[in-house]
């Protein structure tokens, strides 16, 4: 099958950074699903992965962590798809990713894609979608009905996109956002932000203006060592704090302890890293956006479109991320995408 990958970690502007490749197509487990991929969402983790974790010696490590595509077959313990359902899904850290012509997937993490988005809509939405519901649900423990002042860093971002739809979705929860620039704030507000601020600025000095001294939570999505001591006098005591970077300086979580905040991590890929008893919960997380999504409560976050997958565009992309500028979500139409 074609693929783009890499043989080497490095930088972006390494030779063969990223390369076209002809591989063999995937095998197919028990639990798994088999996927012509048509649609390809890039994110954040590619970059890092692809400067940080060498392959093995001789292997093309394949990246791409949101896609959406049909299936083509199935595995002899899964039940839930059949050959031709149209389905998206974010994958797995420990398996080959999407930037590839097919893909095998475990179906505990899949589900139908939304039928009122095509492919590359739909690709933009799982990573960042899942990400998000398990910041607000599963992390901080907000339900449709809490009460809460909710901060969001980096909000225009991908992650920050889906997180200020799906609050939308809760009666109570005022969502702050920030943004610097012009075209990330009104996005932002697109998204159905309450209130923007500029994260350039005095963070304090600009929730006085709107009437607000605290906030319940904080979700720092980018660049939280920079922030960190800012968003936590932020905070009301026995507030709540979660971060899904990885910050090159160490925080100093002492400044919480007089507050008595609550610390939380999100990494979407835990369930399927370590194959926990509730993996499937993805798949159903998946299963309730797409419902929303074709009931017109959310929209896809997609902003750029860079054409099909190849070593150049995908390229292309990655630069774009490494900038820090991005608003919203890059796609890639996969290998023979299919055309009405």
């Amino acid at each position: 099958m074609k693929a783009v990958g890499y043989e080497h970690c490095g930088t972006i502007d390494a030779k063969n950074a990223l390369v076209d490749a002809v591989v063999p197509d995937p095998e197919i487990g028990p639990n798994d699903i088999l996927v012509a991929v048509y649609g390809i969402g890039v994110n954040p983790v590619d970059t890092k992965i692809r400067s940080r974790r060498e392959p093995s010696s001789g292997q093309l490590a394949i990246l791409g962590w949101d896609a959406s595509g049909t299936v083509l077959s199935v595995g002899e313990n899964v039940f839930d798809f059949k050959e031709g359902d149209d389905v998206w899904y974010a994958g797995a850290l420990t398996r080959q990713g999407s930037n590839a012509q097919y893909q095998v997937v475990d179906a505990r993490i899949v589900s139908k894609k939304p039928q009122t988005l095509n492919f590359a809509e739909a690709a933009a939405m799982p990573l960042t979608f899942l990400t998000a519901w398990e910041l607000l649900f599963d992390r901080f423990r907000l339900d449709r009905d809490s009460s809460a002042t909710l901060l969001i860093t980096g909000a225009a971002g991908g992650v920050g996109s889906a997180m200020l739809q799906l609050t939308k979705l809760c009666n109570n929860i005022t969502a702050i956002a920030t943004a610097s620039r012009a075209e990330s704030q009104q996005w932002a507000t697109d998204m159905g932000a309450d209130i923007v601020i500029d994260h350039t600025q005095p963070l304090a000095d600009q929730l006085r203006k709107h009437g607000i001294e605290q906030v319940t939570h904080v979700a720092s999505l980018t660049h939280t060592d920079q922030h960190f001591a800012a968003l936590v006098e932020l905070l009301a005591p026995q507030g709540h704090f979660a971060l899904i970077d990885d910050p090159e300086q160490p925080l100093d979580i002492k400044l919480m302890k007089q507050k008595s905040l609550a610390l939380h991590w999100e990494f979407m890929f835990t369930r399927s890293l370590f194959e926990t008893p509730d993996m499937h919960r993805q798949g159903q997380i998946l299963h309730e956006v797409a419902e929303l999504t074709d009931a017109g409560k959310l929209v896809t976050t997609m902003t750029s479109h860079f054409g099909e997958l190849n070593a150049e565009n995908l390229l292309r992309a990655h630069r774009q991320l490494e900038s820090h500028s991005t608003i919203g979500k890059i796609v890639l139409d996969g290998y023979n995408l299919p055309y009405d």
